[in-house]
Formats: structure tokens, C-alpha cells, sequence
């Protein structure tokens, strides 16, 4: 029954991680429905959601490569500009610096970077907390709803503007970052705050879209890499450890064919209709807890 489970959920995340209404919210609901024990804290979100980042990369490999290829040389110009700088001291030469933030999408992987800094602090800082929530009966509806209010907010007031990388502040992705570290609860929708926090900072809708999808990589690995002690938990086994990379490969599979309707879905669609459907799971799920 255990792999039935996990094959469901792995269903649900590869479905549900591309739409703005908490994948993590309904696997703990779905979980708690089951009477599935959060023995090993949430390692099997954690790798469910590893599974459908193999379908992020995927979609956005040209973006994704070129941004890392773009940090390398980022990273070698600060290093020249550091001997120069050592240079110049030294002999009183005045040798010119490289420019660092020379392209758009160097401007893109280091608003990238900033994101990174608060959604590192608040999940490394919060986890103890989220497996408390993700074992609560109300939490993951309380902030489905809270999720869905947001939508809702966005939708009705047209937020969006014309901003692109370029043009993006470093403000805009501490924000954006801030609602990324904030998602680690569960339903709160990683996808739904951050495009909804980037809309709000004036950005077009398929640059938040991008921006929300690309900053989940480097999220997920790290929530992964912080929760692969739990493989030596009293109550992992080795049949429970092949049945959570099953579960990966699954939501990895069910991810990748779902993608690329449910971005256009995103990107063309109507967040309200999301919110509504974040307002009858919510309260499903209150209800239900003092109904079953």
C-alpha cells in the first residue's frame, strides 16, 4: 500500500507543481487523509519535488545554461578584477576593471543570486517548524486559503507592468526571495507567491513565470541536500528508500509531459480561477479535519 501512496502522491506533485495552488499542501493533506506518518520528516516532498525539477530543467535548459555559463564568467572577471586590483596597488598602474554585469542574463543570474540569500535563511531556519505544519490537520489549509487570497489580490488588481531583467531591481528579488522562503510552509504556493511577488514588482507575466521556475532549482536542491539525513532515520528502510526514488521518478515522468500545457495554462490564465479552486480545497480540507 506504501507504493500505491507514493505513486499517488508522486501523481499529484507532478501534476500540481506547475500550478500556483501548493503541490506541498496537497501532498500533506493527501498525506494526512492516508494516515501517512511524517517519520522521516519531509524527505518524500523533498524528493518528490527533486523528480519535477528534472522537468524545469528540461523546459528551460537554454535559459538555465546560458545563466550558468554567464555566473562562470562573472565569477572570472571578479577574480581579474581582484588581480588588478592587487596590480594597480602595487605599481600604481591604473589598468581598467571588466565590467561584471556586462548582459542581461548576467543581470538575470545575479538577481537570481539575491533571491537565493532569504529563501536559504528562512528554510534552513524554519525547517523544524514546517514538519510540525506539514503534520497539522489545519495548517496546509489555512494556507491554501492564505494562497489563494493572494491570487485573488493579483488577479483583481491587474498587477503586472513591463519589467524584464534589466530592468528588475535587487530589491524586487529580495522580495521575490523572501515569498520563496515563506513557501517552505506547507500551502503556501512557491509558484503562486513568487510569480504573484513579481507581478507586484512590475514584472511582466512570462518574466515572473520564468523568474518563479528558474529560482525553484537551486530551492529544491538546496531542500533536498538539508533533508537527505533523514535516509538514516530509525524509520527509513531500504524498501521505503527505493519506493521514495520511485516516487521521484514518477513525479519526474507525470512533470514532464504536464509541463509545458500547464505554464501556457499559467501564463495566459486567469489567477482568480486558481483561487477559487485554492478556496474550496481550503476549506475542504478545515472542514474535513473536524469532519472525518
Amino acid at each position: 500500500m506504501t507504493v500505491l501512496y507514493v505513486i499517488l502522491l508522486a501523481v499529484v506533485q507532478g501534476i500540481l507543481e506547475f500550478l500556483p495552488v501548493s503541490s506541498f499542501g496537497h501532498l500533506c493533506i493527501l498525506q494526512n487523509i492516508l494516515g501517512m506518518e511524517h517519520e522521516t520528516g519531509v524527505l518524500l516532498e523533498a524528493i518528490l519535488h527533486f523528480g519535477t525539477l528534472a522537468a524545469v530543467i528540461l523546459t528551460f535548459w537554454k535559459d538555465i545554461s546560458r545563466l550558468l555559463l554567464e555566473s562562470l564568467d562573472m565569477l572570472m572577471d571578479t577574480i581579474g578584477n581582484l588581480s588588478l586590483y592587487i596590480h594597480n596597488k602595487r605599481t600604481g598602474d591604473r589598468l581598467r576593471y571588466a565590467k561584471i554585469v556586462s548582459s542581461t542574463y548576467k543581470k538575470f543570474a545575479l538577481l537570481l543570486l539575491v533571491s537565493m540569500i532569504p529563501t536559504a535563511l528562512l528554510g534552513y531556519t524554519a525547517r523544524r517548524l514546517v514538519v510540525l505544519a506539514a503534520s497539522s490537520q489545519l495548517l496546509p489549509g489555512a494556507g491554501i486559503l492564505i494562497t489563494g487570497i493572494v491570487l485573488l489580490v493579483v488577479d483583481l488588481g491587474r498587477m503586472g507592468g513591463k519589467k524584464a531583467a534589466r530592468d528588475a531591481g535587487f530589491g524586487n528579488a529580495m522580495w521575490i526571495g523572501i515569498c520563496q522562503g515563506l513557501s517552505v510552509f506547507p500551502g503556501l504556493s512557491r509558484s503562486g507567491l513568487t510569480i504573484s511577488a513579481g507581478l507586484m514588482s512590475g514584472f511582466t507575466r512570462s518574466f515572473a513565470v520564468k523568474y518563479s521556475y528558474i529560482l525553484s532549482v537551486p530551492a529544491i536542491i538546496g531542500a533536498l541536500a538539508v533533508e537527505l539525513g533523514q535516509f538514516s532515520a530509525p524509520a527509513m528502510t531500504v524498501g521505503l528508500g527505493f519506493t521514495f526514488v520511485l516516487g521521484m521518478i514518477v513525479s519526474a515522468v507525470v512533470g514532464y509531459f504536464t509541463i509545458r500545457v500547464l505554464l501556457r495554462l499559467v501564463n495566459r490564465g486567469r489567477f482568480r480561477y486558481f483561487a477559487y479552486y485554492c478556496f474550496i480545497v481550503g476549506f475542504a480540507a478545515l472542514i474535513g479535519n473536524y469532519v472525518l
